[in-house]
Protein backbone atom coordinates (compact mmCIF):
# COMPACT_ATOMS: atom_id res chain seq x y z
CA UNK A 1 0.00 0.00 0.00
CA UNK A 2 1.54 3.22 -1.12
CA UNK A 3 2.28 5.96 1.49
CA UNK A 4 0.86 9.62 0.68
CA UNK A 5 3.16 12.47 2.50
CA UNK A 6 -0.23 13.60 5.18
CA UNK A 7 0.78 10.21 6.85
CA UNK A 8 4.22 10.39 7.17
CA UNK A 9 3.74 11.94 11.17
CA UNK A 10 2.90 8.70 13.34
CA UNK A 11 3.66 5.97 11.34
CA UNK A 12 4.01 2.22 12.49
CA UNK A 13 7.30 0.79 12.95
CA UNK A 14 7.10 -0.83 9.31
CA UNK A 15 5.20 1.64 7.26
CA UNK A 16 6.80 3.78 4.22
CA UNK A 17 7.83 7.53 4.74
CA UNK A 18 7.67 9.26 1.31
CA UNK A 19 11.30 10.18 0.66
CA UNK A 20 13.34 11.85 -2.30
CA UNK A 21 16.05 9.72 -2.98
CA UNK A 22 19.19 9.89 -5.75
CA UNK A 23 19.20 6.18 -6.12
CA UNK A 24 18.23 4.07 -9.90
CA UNK A 25 15.17 2.69 -9.19
CA UNK A 26 16.32 -0.75 -9.43
CA UNK A 27 18.67 -0.30 -6.21
CA UNK A 28 17.00 -0.80 -2.64
CA UNK A 29 18.90 1.47 0.46
CA UNK A 30 20.11 -1.85 1.34
CA UNK A 31 21.79 -2.66 -2.15
CA UNK A 32 25.24 -2.09 -3.06
CA UNK A 33 25.26 -2.75 -7.40
CA UNK A 34 28.31 -1.84 -9.88
CA UNK A 35 27.43 -0.04 -12.88
CA UNK A 36 29.14 0.40 -16.23
CA UNK A 37 29.70 3.28 -17.76
CA UNK A 38 27.21 4.06 -20.03
CA UNK A 39 24.37 6.26 -21.11
CA UNK A 40 21.30 4.93 -19.91
CA UNK A 41 17.92 6.10 -19.32
CA UNK A 42 16.98 7.00 -15.88
CA UNK A 43 13.33 9.25 -14.67
CA UNK A 44 13.97 12.01 -12.80
CA UNK A 45 13.24 13.08 -9.51
CA UNK A 46 12.60 9.65 -8.35
CA UNK A 47 10.30 8.73 -4.84
CA UNK A 48 11.97 6.61 -2.23
CA UNK A 49 9.21 5.09 0.35
CA UNK A 50 11.63 5.12 3.22
CA UNK A 51 11.14 4.15 6.89
CA UNK A 52 14.35 3.16 9.12
CA UNK A 53 13.74 -0.60 8.74
CA UNK A 54 13.79 -0.79 5.02
CA UNK A 55 13.22 1.76 1.13
CA UNK A 56 11.44 1.15 -1.34
CA UNK A 57 11.59 2.90 -4.30
CA UNK A 58 9.06 4.38 -6.20
CA UNK A 59 9.61 5.91 -10.03
CA UNK A 60 7.31 8.27 -11.76
CA UNK A 61 8.23 7.82 -15.24
CA UNK A 62 10.03 10.72 -16.78
CA UNK A 63 12.96 9.63 -18.20
CA UNK A 64 16.11 11.25 -19.19
CA UNK A 65 19.58 10.61 -20.51
CA UNK A 66 21.59 9.89 -17.52
CA UNK A 67 25.74 9.15 -17.69
CA UNK A 68 26.39 6.94 -14.87
CA UNK A 69 30.22 6.37 -13.81
CA UNK A 70 32.02 3.16 -12.25
CA UNK A 71 30.78 1.30 -9.47
CA UNK A 72 30.08 4.40 -7.10
CA UNK A 73 26.90 3.47 -5.16
CA UNK A 74 24.87 7.44 -5.84
CA UNK A 75 25.66 7.54 -9.54
CA UNK A 76 24.13 10.03 -11.50
CA UNK A 77 23.34 11.80 -7.77
CA UNK A 78 23.95 15.69 -9.06
CA UNK A 79 21.97 15.46 -12.58
CA UNK A 80 19.54 13.81 -10.56
CA UNK A 81 18.73 17.10 -8.51
CA UNK A 82 20.62 16.30 -5.07
CA UNK A 83 19.56 18.57 -2.80
CA UNK A 84 17.51 20.81 -5.20
CA UNK A 85 16.33 24.35 -4.18
CA UNK A 86 13.46 24.84 -1.86
CA UNK A 87 11.40 27.59 -2.31
CA UNK A 88 11.51 27.93 1.90
CA UNK A 89 14.62 28.58 1.59
CA UNK A 90 14.95 31.10 -0.74
CA UNK A 91 15.32 34.73 0.63
CA UNK A 92 12.38 36.64 1.00
CA UNK A 93 11.94 40.62 1.52
CA UNK A 94 10.51 41.03 4.75
CA UNK A 95 7.85 43.12 4.48
CA UNK A 96 6.91 45.62 7.36
CA UNK A 97 3.66 46.65 8.89
CA UNK A 98 3.23 50.30 10.60
CA UNK A 99 0.22 51.25 12.63
CA UNK A 100 1.33 55.29 11.10
CA UNK A 101 4.07 57.55 9.66
CA UNK A 102 4.69 58.27 13.55
CA UNK A 103 5.10 54.47 14.62
CA UNK A 104 7.31 53.54 11.44
CA UNK A 105 9.55 56.67 12.47
CA UNK A 106 9.96 55.73 15.99
CA UNK A 107 10.49 51.52 15.52
CA UNK A 108 13.69 52.91 12.56
CA UNK A 109 15.07 55.23 15.51
CA UNK A 110 14.74 52.85 17.77
CA UNK A 111 16.60 50.18 15.44
CA UNK A 112 19.23 52.28 14.51
CA UNK A 113 19.66 52.87 18.33
CA UNK A 114 20.42 49.13 19.16
CA UNK A 115 22.75 48.83 15.87
CA UNK A 116 24.78 51.73 17.02
CA UNK A 117 24.52 50.07 20.82
CA UNK A 118 26.14 46.75 18.67
CA UNK A 119 28.80 48.68 16.32
CA UNK A 120 30.23 50.92 19.64
CA UNK A 121 29.80 47.62 21.90
CA UNK A 122 28.90 50.20 25.21
CA UNK A 123 24.99 50.18 25.63
CA UNK A 124 25.35 53.33 28.14
CA UNK A 125 27.48 55.49 26.03
CA UNK A 126 25.00 55.42 23.02
CA UNK A 127 21.85 55.87 25.49
CA UNK A 128 24.09 58.41 27.67
CA UNK A 129 23.96 60.26 23.76
CA UNK A 130 20.18 59.99 23.37
CA UNK A 131 19.43 62.53 26.03
CA UNK A 132 18.68 66.09 25.29
CA UNK A 133 19.14 69.08 28.03
CA UNK A 134 19.26 65.94 30.53
CA UNK A 135 15.76 65.16 30.06
CA UNK A 136 14.88 61.74 30.97
CA UNK A 137 14.83 58.88 28.40
CA UNK A 138 10.90 57.76 27.60
CA UNK A 139 10.69 54.66 29.75
CA UNK A 140 8.99 52.73 26.34
CA UNK A 141 12.48 53.20 24.83
CA UNK A 142 14.69 51.96 27.87
CA UNK A 143 12.45 49.16 28.51
CA UNK A 144 12.41 48.01 24.74
CA UNK A 145 15.59 48.22 24.62
CA UNK A 146 16.53 45.87 27.90
CA UNK A 147 13.58 43.39 26.87
CA UNK A 148 15.16 43.31 23.30
CA UNK A 149 18.88 42.40 24.74
CA UNK A 150 17.01 40.12 26.76
CA UNK A 151 15.54 38.06 24.36
CA UNK A 152 18.76 37.93 22.93
CA UNK A 153 20.67 36.85 25.80
CA UNK A 154 23.20 39.45 25.46
CA UNK A 155 23.14 39.61 29.13
CA UNK A 156 26.54 42.25 29.42
CA UNK A 157 24.01 45.31 27.67
CA UNK A 158 21.31 43.95 30.03
CA UNK A 159 23.73 44.34 32.95
CA UNK A 160 25.25 47.72 31.55
CA UNK A 161 22.18 49.24 30.97
CA UNK A 162 20.81 48.75 34.62
CA UNK A 163 24.01 49.55 36.13
CA UNK A 164 23.72 52.91 34.71
CA UNK A 165 20.25 53.31 35.52
CA UNK A 166 20.83 53.19 39.17
CA UNK A 167 22.92 56.12 38.85
CA UNK A 168 20.10 58.34 37.27
CA UNK A 169 18.27 60.32 39.25
CA UNK A 170 15.25 60.86 36.60
CA UNK A 171 14.80 56.48 36.86
CA UNK A 172 12.68 54.85 39.52
CA UNK A 173 15.03 51.89 39.93
CA UNK A 174 12.80 49.06 41.44
CA UNK A 175 12.96 45.54 43.20
CA UNK A 176 12.73 44.05 39.80
CA UNK A 177 15.19 45.98 38.44
CA UNK A 178 17.54 44.48 41.00
CA UNK A 179 15.77 41.39 40.13
CA UNK A 180 16.97 41.16 36.59
CA UNK A 181 20.28 42.66 37.64
CA UNK A 182 20.91 39.85 39.89
CA UNK A 183 20.22 37.71 36.93
CA UNK A 184 21.99 39.06 34.08
CA UNK A 185 24.89 39.00 36.41
CA UNK A 186 23.80 35.49 37.25
CA UNK A 187 23.63 34.25 33.39
CA UNK A 188 27.08 35.67 33.08
CA UNK A 189 28.02 33.63 35.53
CA UNK A 190 29.70 36.81 37.44
CA UNK A 191 28.85 35.53 41.45
CA UNK A 192 30.86 38.41 43.14
CA UNK A 193 28.66 41.11 41.69
CA UNK A 194 25.16 38.78 41.95
CA UNK A 195 25.74 38.76 45.49
CA UNK A 196 26.98 42.09 45.87
CA UNK A 197 23.44 43.20 44.63
CA UNK A 198 21.44 40.63 46.63
CA UNK A 199 22.81 41.90 49.43
CA UNK A 200 22.12 45.70 48.61
CA UNK A 201 18.77 44.52 48.47
CA UNK A 202 18.54 43.18 52.45
CA UNK A 203 20.12 46.04 53.49
CA UNK A 204 17.60 48.21 51.89
CA UNK A 205 15.23 46.02 53.38
CA UNK A 206 13.56 44.51 50.06
CA UNK A 207 11.78 40.88 51.13
CA UNK A 208 14.37 37.70 50.12
CA UNK A 209 12.27 36.27 46.68
CA UNK A 210 12.78 32.83 45.18
CA UNK A 211 14.03 34.77 41.82
CA UNK A 212 17.00 36.69 43.29
CA UNK A 213 17.94 33.63 44.95
CA UNK A 214 17.85 30.88 42.49
CA UNK A 215 19.50 34.03 39.80
CA UNK A 216 22.14 33.89 42.75
CA UNK A 217 22.33 30.23 42.93
CA UNK A 218 22.77 30.08 38.95
CA UNK A 219 25.34 32.72 38.97
CA UNK A 220 27.29 30.31 41.12
CA UNK A 221 26.94 27.63 38.92
CA UNK A 222 27.85 29.32 35.90
CA UNK A 223 31.13 30.34 37.55
CA UNK A 224 32.18 26.65 38.40
CA UNK A 225 31.31 27.21 41.95
CA UNK A 226 29.24 24.09 42.45
CA UNK A 227 29.14 23.95 45.97
CA UNK A 228 28.25 27.24 46.47
CA UNK A 229 25.03 26.97 43.95
CA UNK A 230 24.12 23.93 46.16
CA UNK A 231 24.71 25.59 49.29
CA UNK A 232 22.20 28.75 48.33
CA UNK A 233 19.54 25.78 47.31
CA UNK A 234 19.85 23.95 50.66
CA UNK A 235 19.56 27.10 52.59
CA UNK A 236 16.38 27.95 50.36
CA UNK A 237 15.09 24.22 50.76
CA UNK A 238 15.40 24.94 54.93
CA UNK A 239 14.90 28.58 55.52
CA UNK A 240 13.46 29.95 52.05
CA UNK A 241 12.14 31.06 50.18
CA UNK A 242 10.85 28.22 48.97
CA UNK A 243 12.22 27.11 46.07
CA UNK A 244 10.34 27.15 42.40
CA UNK A 245 10.09 24.60 39.62
CA UNK A 246 12.88 27.06 38.02
CA UNK A 247 15.15 26.76 40.76
CA UNK A 248 14.90 22.83 40.25
CA UNK A 249 15.55 22.73 37.00
CA UNK A 250 18.24 25.26 37.09
CA UNK A 251 20.00 23.13 40.28
CA UNK A 252 19.67 19.96 38.51
CA UNK A 253 21.42 21.10 35.36
CA UNK A 254 24.47 22.48 37.87
CA UNK A 255 24.63 19.88 39.76
CA UNK A 256 24.76 17.47 36.34
CA UNK A 257 27.12 20.24 34.76
CA UNK A 258 29.16 19.56 37.77
CA UNK A 259 29.70 15.77 38.19
CA UNK A 260 27.40 15.65 41.21
CA UNK A 261 25.23 12.74 39.58
CA UNK A 262 24.27 11.60 43.39
CA UNK A 263 23.49 15.04 44.67
CA UNK A 264 21.41 15.36 41.32
CA UNK A 265 19.65 11.77 41.85
CA UNK A 266 18.85 12.50 45.46
CA UNK A 267 16.69 16.09 44.32
CA UNK A 268 15.35 14.25 41.86
CA UNK A 269 14.27 11.58 44.31
CA UNK A 270 12.32 13.97 46.29
CA UNK A 271 10.42 15.47 43.83
CA UNK A 272 9.52 11.87 42.77
CA UNK A 273 8.19 11.47 46.59
CA UNK A 274 4.58 12.65 46.15
CA UNK A 275 4.50 13.11 50.11
CA UNK A 276 7.12 15.47 50.34
CA UNK A 277 7.58 16.97 47.36
CA UNK A 278 5.43 19.95 47.05
CA UNK A 279 6.04 20.29 43.22
CA UNK A 280 5.92 17.42 40.77
CA UNK A 281 9.24 16.61 38.32
CA UNK A 282 8.28 18.58 35.49
CA UNK A 283 9.40 17.72 31.00
CA UNK A 284 12.87 19.41 31.23
CA UNK A 285 13.77 17.94 34.91
CA UNK A 286 13.09 14.41 33.08
CA UNK A 287 15.43 15.78 30.09
CA UNK A 288 18.03 16.95 32.57
CA UNK A 289 17.95 13.42 34.41
CA UNK A 290 18.22 11.58 31.33
CA UNK A 291 21.15 13.72 29.69
CA UNK A 292 22.79 12.94 33.35
CA UNK A 293 22.19 9.39 32.71
CA UNK A 294 23.90 9.90 29.32
CA UNK A 295 27.39 11.36 30.67
CA UNK A 296 27.12 8.65 33.32
CA UNK A 297 26.82 6.28 30.50
CA UNK A 298 23.79 4.37 32.23
CA UNK A 299 21.81 3.94 29.13
CA UNK A 300 19.18 1.40 31.20
CA UNK A 301 18.57 4.02 34.00
CA UNK A 302 17.77 6.66 31.20
CA UNK A 303 15.44 4.29 30.09
CA UNK A 304 13.95 3.97 32.98
CA UNK A 305 13.52 7.54 33.31
CA UNK A 306 11.83 7.45 29.96
CA UNK A 307 9.73 5.07 31.19
CA UNK A 308 8.72 7.12 34.52
CA UNK A 309 7.70 9.83 32.43
CA UNK A 310 4.47 8.08 30.96
CA UNK A 311 3.60 6.91 34.20
CA UNK A 312 3.70 10.06 35.70
CA UNK A 313 1.97 11.45 33.12
CA UNK A 314 4.54 13.73 31.93
CA UNK A 315 4.13 14.43 28.38
CA UNK A 316 7.15 13.05 26.12
CA UNK A 317 8.44 15.54 23.41
CA UNK A 318 10.52 15.20 20.74
CA UNK A 319 13.15 16.56 22.74
CA UNK A 320 12.70 13.14 24.92
CA UNK A 321 13.00 10.68 21.94
CA UNK A 322 16.03 13.32 20.75
CA UNK A 323 17.75 12.57 23.94
CA UNK A 324 17.68 8.78 23.47
CA UNK A 325 18.50 9.17 20.47
CA UNK A 326 21.91 10.15 21.27
CA UNK A 327 22.66 7.52 23.49
CA UNK A 328 23.21 5.10 20.66
CA UNK A 329 25.64 4.91 17.91
CA UNK A 330 24.13 1.95 15.79
CA UNK A 331 22.05 3.48 12.86
CA UNK A 332 19.79 0.54 13.79
CA UNK A 333 18.66 1.49 17.43
CA UNK A 334 18.83 5.20 16.36
CA UNK A 335 16.38 4.24 13.71
CA UNK A 336 13.99 2.49 15.90
CA UNK A 337 13.64 5.20 18.17
CA UNK A 338 13.30 7.48 15.39
CA UNK A 339 10.29 4.82 14.44
CA UNK A 340 9.08 5.02 18.11
CA UNK A 341 8.94 8.88 18.16
CA UNK A 342 6.65 8.54 14.93
CA UNK A 343 4.51 6.33 16.59
CA UNK A 344 3.70 8.47 19.13
CA UNK A 345 2.59 10.93 16.89
CA UNK A 346 6.07 13.76 17.50
CA UNK A 347 7.03 15.40 14.57
CA UNK A 348 10.75 15.36 14.30
CA UNK A 349 12.83 18.23 14.88
CA UNK A 350 16.26 19.25 12.88
CA UNK A 351 17.82 17.53 15.58
CA UNK A 352 16.21 14.42 14.98
CA UNK A 353 16.93 14.69 11.17
CA UNK A 354 20.48 14.91 11.99
CA UNK A 355 20.83 12.53 14.44
CA UNK A 356 19.62 10.19 11.90
CA UNK A 357 22.00 11.25 9.21
CA UNK A 358 24.98 11.40 11.70
CA UNK A 359 24.29 7.34 12.40
CA UNK A 360 23.89 6.42 8.64
CA UNK A 361 26.88 8.52 7.79
CA UNK A 362 28.93 6.83 10.54
CA UNK A 363 27.64 3.26 9.12
CA UNK A 364 28.51 4.36 5.58
CA UNK A 365 24.97 3.95 4.53
CA UNK A 366 25.62 7.50 2.46
CA UNK A 367 22.46 6.98 0.64
CA UNK A 368 19.56 6.23 3.68
CA UNK A 369 21.71 9.75 4.66
CA UNK A 370 20.99 12.03 1.40
CA UNK A 371 17.04 10.36 2.03
CA UNK A 372 16.65 11.75 5.72
CA UNK A 373 18.06 15.06 4.54
CA UNK A 374 15.57 15.50 1.67
CA UNK A 375 13.10 14.24 3.89
CA UNK A 376 13.69 16.86 5.94
CA UNK A 377 14.27 19.51 3.36
CA UNK A 378 10.31 18.56 2.06
CA UNK A 379 9.32 18.69 5.47
CA UNK A 380 9.72 22.49 5.55
CA UNK A 381 12.41 22.49 7.84
CA UNK A 382 15.47 24.60 7.55
CA UNK A 383 18.66 22.68 7.97
CA UNK A 384 21.59 23.71 10.71
CA UNK A 385 25.10 24.80 9.74
CA UNK A 386 25.88 21.63 11.68
CA UNK A 387 23.03 19.08 9.64
CA UNK A 388 24.74 20.38 6.52
CA UNK A 389 28.31 19.38 7.90
CA UNK A 390 26.66 15.94 8.78
CA UNK A 391 25.84 15.21 5.82
CA UNK A 392 28.88 16.42 4.19
CA UNK A 393 30.88 13.99 6.59
CA UNK A 394 28.58 11.08 5.38
CA UNK A 395 29.97 11.47 1.68
CA UNK A 396 33.53 12.71 2.81
CA UNK A 397 33.83 9.14 5.17
CA UNK A 398 33.89 7.07 2.03
CA UNK A 399 35.84 9.87 -0.10
CA UNK A 400 32.77 10.71 -2.29
CA UNK A 401 33.93 13.92 -3.33
CA UNK A 402 31.27 15.25 -6.07
CA UNK A 403 28.91 14.76 -3.82
CA UNK A 404 30.69 16.34 -0.99
CA UNK A 405 31.11 19.11 -3.16
CA UNK A 406 27.05 19.13 -3.68
CA UNK A 407 26.31 19.66 -0.31
CA UNK A 408 29.32 22.46 0.06
CA UNK A 409 28.16 24.00 -2.54
CA UNK A 410 24.27 23.94 -1.54
CA UNK A 411 25.47 25.65 1.69
CA UNK A 412 26.42 29.11 0.32
CA UNK A 413 23.20 28.34 -1.68
CA UNK A 414 21.23 28.03 1.43
CA UNK A 415 22.85 31.46 3.02
CA UNK A 416 25.36 29.44 5.23
CA UNK A 417 28.57 30.28 4.97
CA UNK A 418 31.15 27.11 5.08
CA UNK A 419 33.09 27.31 8.44
CA UNK A 420 36.35 25.67 9.35
CA UNK A 421 34.66 22.25 10.07
CA UNK A 422 33.06 22.50 6.53
CA UNK A 423 36.32 22.97 5.04
CA UNK A 424 37.94 20.18 6.57
CA UNK A 425 35.12 17.83 5.95
CA UNK A 426 35.32 18.42 2.42
CA UNK A 427 39.03 18.28 2.28
CA UNK A 428 38.80 15.26 4.37
CA UNK A 429 36.79 13.80 1.50
CA UNK A 430 39.90 14.10 -1.21
CA UNK A 431 42.08 12.93 1.61
CA UNK A 432 39.77 9.74 1.90
CA UNK A 433 39.33 9.14 -2.16
CA UNK A 434 43.74 9.27 -2.33
CA UNK A 435 43.13 12.79 -4.50
CA UNK A 436 46.00 14.35 -2.46
CA UNK A 437 46.45 17.10 -5.60
CA UNK A 438 43.06 18.40 -5.07
CA UNK A 439 43.58 18.11 -0.98
CA UNK A 440 46.39 20.11 -1.77
CA UNK A 441 44.75 22.63 -4.19
CA UNK A 442 41.69 22.98 -1.26
CA UNK A 443 43.75 23.56 1.43
CA UNK A 444 45.26 26.40 -0.41
CA UNK A 445 41.86 27.59 -1.01
CA UNK A 446 41.22 27.40 2.48
CA UNK A 447 43.49 29.75 3.17
CA UNK A 448 43.12 32.31 0.61
CA UNK A 449 39.64 32.39 1.97
CA UNK A 450 40.39 34.00 5.07
CA UNK A 451 40.42 30.82 7.39
CA UNK A 452 42.65 29.57 9.35
CA UNK A 453 43.16 25.75 9.10
CA UNK A 454 42.90 23.96 13.33
CA UNK A 455 44.65 20.58 14.48
CA UNK A 456 41.96 18.47 13.13
CA UNK A 457 42.98 20.17 9.39
CA UNK A 458 46.48 19.97 9.46
CA UNK A 459 45.83 16.29 11.01
CA UNK A 460 43.34 15.32 8.52
CA UNK A 461 46.03 16.81 5.46
CA UNK A 462 48.80 14.24 7.42
CA UNK A 463 46.51 11.81 7.45
CA UNK A 464 46.18 12.09 3.99
CA UNK A 465 50.47 12.24 2.89
CA UNK A 466 50.65 8.82 5.41
CA UNK A 467 47.84 7.33 3.20
CA UNK A 468 49.57 7.83 0.22
CA UNK A 469 53.09 7.01 1.94
CA UNK A 470 54.51 11.04 0.75
CA UNK A 471 56.66 11.38 4.04
CA UNK A 472 58.61 14.08 2.75
CA UNK A 473 55.25 16.28 2.53
CA UNK A 474 53.80 14.66 6.05
CA UNK A 475 56.94 15.81 7.63
CA UNK A 476 56.35 19.39 5.67
CA UNK A 477 52.57 19.52 6.59
CA UNK A 478 54.17 18.52 10.41
CA UNK A 479 56.46 21.72 10.21
CA UNK A 480 53.84 23.90 8.73
CA UNK A 481 51.48 23.63 11.91
CA UNK A 482 54.59 23.99 14.32
CA UNK A 483 55.50 27.27 12.77
CA UNK A 484 51.56 28.32 13.19
CA UNK A 485 51.89 27.44 16.90
CA UNK A 486 49.41 24.55 16.95
CA UNK A 487 50.23 21.43 18.62
CA UNK A 488 49.83 18.34 17.67
CA UNK A 489 47.20 16.16 19.13
CA UNK A 490 47.44 11.88 20.03
CA UNK A 491 46.02 11.76 16.74
CA UNK A 492 48.12 12.99 14.59
CA UNK A 493 51.41 11.60 16.70
CA UNK A 494 49.58 8.12 16.30
CA UNK A 495 49.67 8.77 12.40
CA UNK A 496 53.23 9.63 12.53
CA UNK A 497 54.31 6.93 14.36
CA UNK A 498 52.78 4.64 12.25
CA UNK A 499 53.57 6.02 9.20
CA UNK A 500 57.37 5.35 9.93
CA UNK A 501 56.70 2.18 11.33
CA UNK A 502 54.48 0.91 8.06
CA UNK A 503 58.06 2.30 5.98
CA UNK A 504 60.46 -0.42 8.36
CA UNK A 505 61.84 2.69 10.42
CA UNK A 506 60.85 1.47 14.21
CA UNK A 507 63.50 3.88 15.30
CA UNK A 508 61.54 6.79 14.59
CA UNK A 509 58.21 4.90 15.52
CA UNK A 510 59.71 5.26 19.21
CA UNK A 511 60.47 7.97 18.84
CA UNK A 512 57.14 9.56 18.07
CA UNK A 513 55.66 7.73 20.29
CA UNK A 514 57.79 8.91 22.88
CA UNK A 515 57.20 12.14 21.62
CA UNK A 516 53.78 12.18 22.67
CA UNK A 517 54.68 11.99 26.14
CA UNK A 518 56.67 14.93 25.89
CA UNK A 519 54.12 17.17 24.94
CA UNK A 520 52.07 16.05 27.99
CA UNK A 521 49.75 13.33 25.37
CA UNK A 522 50.17 9.91 27.13
CA UNK A 523 49.48 7.35 24.43
CA UNK A 524 46.17 5.80 24.42
CA UNK A 525 44.93 2.27 23.85
CA UNK A 526 45.05 2.35 20.06
CA UNK A 527 48.74 3.92 20.02
CA UNK A 528 49.94 1.55 22.24
CA UNK A 529 48.80 -1.46 19.80
CA UNK A 530 50.10 0.08 16.75
CA UNK A 531 53.73 0.47 18.25
CA UNK A 532 52.79 -3.52 19.19
CA UNK A 533 51.99 -3.86 15.63
CA UNK A 534 54.90 -2.31 14.16
CA UNK A 535 57.39 -4.49 16.42
CA UNK A 536 59.25 -7.49 14.13
CA UNK A 537 62.32 -8.21 15.34
CA UNK A 538 62.65 -9.92 18.60
CA UNK A 539 64.59 -7.03 19.77
CA UNK A 540 62.29 -4.26 18.23
CA UNK A 541 59.22 -6.47 20.38
CA UNK A 542 60.96 -6.54 23.65
CA UNK A 543 61.26 -2.43 23.26
CA UNK A 544 57.61 -2.29 22.45
CA UNK A 545 56.78 -4.06 25.15
CA UNK A 546 58.71 -2.20 27.99
CA UNK A 547 57.20 1.00 26.27
CA UNK A 548 53.92 0.10 26.86
CA UNK A 549 54.42 -1.90 30.05
CA UNK A 550 52.68 -4.65 28.53
CA UNK A 551 56.22 -7.29 28.94
CA UNK A 552 53.81 -10.65 27.77
CA UNK A 553 51.56 -8.92 25.15
CA UNK A 554 52.00 -10.92 21.87
CA UNK A 555 51.33 -9.51 18.53
CA UNK A 556 50.47 -10.50 15.33
CA UNK A 557 52.83 -7.76 13.48
CA UNK A 558 49.70 -6.92 11.27
CA UNK A 559 50.13 -3.01 10.29
CA UNK A 560 48.09 -0.92 8.73
CA UNK A 561 47.27 2.83 8.29
CA UNK A 562 45.19 4.92 10.31
CA UNK A 563 41.83 4.72 8.28
CA UNK A 564 38.91 6.88 8.76
CA UNK A 565 37.51 4.44 12.10
CA UNK A 566 40.81 5.90 13.65
CA UNK A 567 40.22 9.41 13.25
CA UNK A 568 36.79 9.25 15.06
CA UNK A 569 38.12 11.94 17.23
CA UNK A 570 38.70 13.97 14.00
CA UNK A 571 35.05 13.55 12.83
CA UNK A 572 33.71 14.06 16.07
CA UNK A 573 35.19 17.59 16.37
CA UNK A 574 34.14 18.31 12.76
CA UNK A 575 30.51 17.37 13.47
CA UNK A 576 30.34 18.13 17.22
Amino acid sequence: METTPSSIHGSRLHQNICRRSPLPSAMTCNSRLTFPTTLIANPLAPKLYFSSKHAILKVRQSPSLLKVYGNNPLVGVISMGMLAPRKFLKKRKNVEHFKDAADEADQKSWRRLMKEIEDTGSASTVLRRQRTNDQSLPRELVLGTLVRFKQMKKWHYVSEILEWLRAQSWWDFSEMDFVMLITAYGKQGDFNKAERILSFMNKKGYVPSVVSHTALMEAYGRGGRYNNAEAIFRRMQSSGPEPSALTYQIILKILVEGNKFKEAEEVFETLLDKEKSPLKPDQKMFHMMIYMYKKAGSYEKARKQFALMAERGVKQSTVTYNSLMTFETNYKEVSKIYDQMQRAGLRPDVVSYALLINAYGKARREEEALAVFEEMLDAGIRPTHKSYNILLDAFAISGMVEQARTVFKSMRRDRYTPDICSYTTMLSAYVNASDMESAENFFTRLKQDGLKPNVVTYGTLIKGYAKVNNLEKMMETYEEMQLSSIKANQTIFTTLMDAYGKNRDFGSAVVWYKEMESYGVPPDRKAKNILLSLAKTADEQKEANQLVGCMETKVNGFSKFLDEEDYDDIEEALIL
